[in-house]
């Protein structure tokens, strides 16, 4: 199973999200790994009455395996629903990676 099918299955069964997107952002990147560089948008009303921290720590602990293995970087915009309507479904851009010898 692919990295990404992999965090989608996982995501999807531990948070129950009304809207998930998982976005391979590896192309973005330095290196040669294929699945490297990930964006998770998650909405779902488990994180209502939760702090951003225990949010992103939630989604860390679930893809624990992951980020140990090949993940290199997981950027993570997670919403209740209310909040994502307050958005108006929109998130931020990823920066440009500036990793690796990008960055002298």
């Amino acid at each position: 199973m692919s990295i990404e099918k992999s965090i989608i299955e996982k995501l999807s069964l531990t948070f129950t999200p009304r809207v998930l997107d998982v976005v391979n952002e590896s192309h973005m990147h330095s290196g040669p790994a294929l699945e490297s560089h990930f964006k998770v948008i998650m909405v779902s009303h488990v994180f209502e009455q939760k702090r951003l921290i225990a949010r992103h720590r939630a989604v860390n602990e679930c893809l624990a395996e992951e980020l140990a293995g090949d993940v290199h970087a997981l950027a993570i915009h997670v919403y209740t629903p209310e909040e994502w309507e307050t958005r108006q479904h929109s998130v931020p851009l990823s920066p440009k990676c500036l990793g690796g010898s990008k960055s002298a």
